[in-house]
This record gives structure tokens, C-alpha cells and sequence, in this order.
């Protein structure tokens, strides 16, 4: 399967940083239509997301924004010697998707966007959620992480070890170099910051505390880096949350059961008559 095309490039001023993001437009091109933004995982890009956006989009009736963050896909790599601190995901939620929106002209104050993430990109939609209520119409997560769980640590060192034995075809480095063009950058950014000793009292319970827009959390039951703690924490912590739980699924609930998830982000952001809006 081939994965989503680029469709441009946006540069953005951040700080003393200028950063080229590449970007795809999924769904039709009406702006009056909802907007739903792809918020990709820790080792994603914009062609990773192969075509779950624009399905999304077409059963939806909405259009879509996928983008790369700094680091991953054709998007400015990071630096070698550039290493991402324990907040990173927060800059992320509160930086860097801010002022992507804003380059783009999405008036977010006018027309609130609905959030997708996933994984890494799952925790920046509640961030981001929590930082700006008011301004985002849902958030739906898949597999996202509110803190740092010994499984996730185990797993994503397995994936350290596996990215350094092989580099041959279907290794996980080749198969990460069709999707970034600087695969070390990706992989190096997200599992040097997940695997250091400041990163392990990562939390963000305290912090979605103040979403207020609706929310919907997915998660797998067989998901080999976390447990079903991450979303159940979420629906304490955030009164009214919807829960889903999918079997036969791994970490990627869209890649695992991609028209159960479909189906259910469907009916989220257009609920049936009768639903009551009652946690699952």
C-alpha cells in the first residue's frame, strides 16, 4: 500500500528556528466543511499514514490537514547533536501546531478544528486540547500516552536495539528510511527523549485536566506500549470521555481495525439523534 502523498510545504518562523513542514490536504477543498488535523506517532510522517485520512475523510464528510512535525518525513530534520527535552510533546501542542494552524489561515476562534492522534501524536491533541478550550472542536486519541508506563519503556528499548542489529531490507531502518528523509533523525528524536532517565516522570494527568471539548480515546487491547490505564486514566481525569476498546488490535488501532475506527469517529463527530454522549 502506497503511503499519502505531499501535497506542499509551509516554512515557519519559530524562535530563532525556521522549519519547512510538509503538509497534505485529504477530502474536498470546501472550507466550510469540519476540519479534522492528523497528529502523526512518534516514528510517523505525513506518507505514513497511508490512506486512513482520506478514507476517514470521505466517510466523514470532512477535510483533512496531515503534517510532518520537525524531524520526521521531508520536513526540517533534526539536528545530530540536538536532543529533545521531557516537554517536547507539550512545545508541540502549544508552539509548533498553534502557529502551523495560523500560517495556514485556519481560524481556529471561527471555526474549531477536530483533533486525530495518534500515540505521541495522541497526548499532543490532549495537550493541545487542554491548552486551548474553546478552540478545538473533539479530540479523538488512539493510543495515547498520559504517562510513562514500564511497558512502553520496554518495547520502545526493544525498538532501539532492533533499529541498531539490522539495517537490511525490511529492517526497521529501511523501512523507516521510505518515510523520512533522514530515518536517524526520526528514530534517534523520539527514543533518545522516551528512553532518558529525565523522561521517565513524564506526566500529563494534571495537565488535561482543563479539556472541555469532547473526547474520544481508542485503544487496542493487545497494545504493546501501554496499557489500557492510558485511556481509562484519561476518562477519570476528563468526565465524559468515550472509551474504546478494540481486540485484535496493537498500538495502531487505524492500521489494526481500520473500519471499526472509522466507524466509530464517524459517529463521534456525528452522533446519532439518540446518542446519549455517555462513557463507553
Amino acid at each position: 500500500m502506497t503511503g499519502l502523498a505531499v501535497t506542499g510545504f509551509i516554512d515557519l518562523g519559530l524562535g530563532a528556528s525556521r522549519l519547512r513542514i510538509e503538509i497534505a490536504w485529504v477530502g474536498r477543498a470546501d472550507p466550510a466543511l469540519p476540519l479534522i488535523v492528523f497528529l502523526h506517532e512518534g516514528l510517523g510522517s505525513v506518507s505514513m499514514w497511508r490512506d486512513f485520512p482520506q478514507r476517514l475523510c470521505d466517510a466523514a464528510g470532512c477535510r483533512g490537514l496531515v503534517y510532518s512535525r520537525p524531524g520526521y518525513g521531508r520536513s526540517t530534520p533534526r539536528a545530530a547533536d540536538q536532543a529533545w527535552a521531557p516537554d517536547f510533546m507539550q512545545r508541540q501542542a502549544t508552539d509548533l501546531l498553534p502557529a502551523l494552524l495560523a500560517a495556514l489561515g485556519i481560524d481556529t476562534r471561527r471555526q474549531p478544528p477536530w483533533l486525530l492522534g495518534h500515540s505521541d501524536g495522541g497526548s499532543i491533541a490532549l495537550l493541545h486540547a487542554a491548552a486551548f478550550p474553546g478552540r478545538v472542536a473533539g479530540a479523538i486519541v488512539m493510543a495515547p500516552h498520559i504517562q510513562v508506563q514500564a511497558l512502553t519503556v520496554a518495547s520502545i528499548e526493544q525498538a532501539r536495539r532492533a533499529y541498531l542489529q539490522d539495517d537490511g531490507p525490511g529492517s526497521l531502518r529501511s523501512r523507516l528510511a521510505r518515510h523520512h528523509d533522514d530515518a536517524d533523525s526520526a528514530f534517534w528524536g523520539w527514543n533518545s527523549a522516551w528512553l532518558s532517565a529525565e523522561f521517565r516522570g513524564w506526566n500529563i494527568t494534571q495537565e488535561i485536566g482543563t479539556i472541555t471539548c469532547p473526547l474520544l480515546a481508542i485503544q487496542g487491547q493487545g497494545d504493546e506500549y501501554g496499557t489500557l490505564e492510558q485511556i481509562n486514566g484519561i476518562a477519570r481525569r476528563v468526565p465524559g470521555t468515550k472509551l474504546r476498546v478494540l481486540d485484535a488490535c496493537g498500538h495502531s488501532p487505524h492500521r489494526d481495525q481500520p473500519q471499526a475506527v472509522i466507524t466509530e469517529i464517524v459517529r463521534f463527530i456525528h452522533p446519532p439523534p439518540s446518542s446519549s454522549g455517555d462513557t463507553a
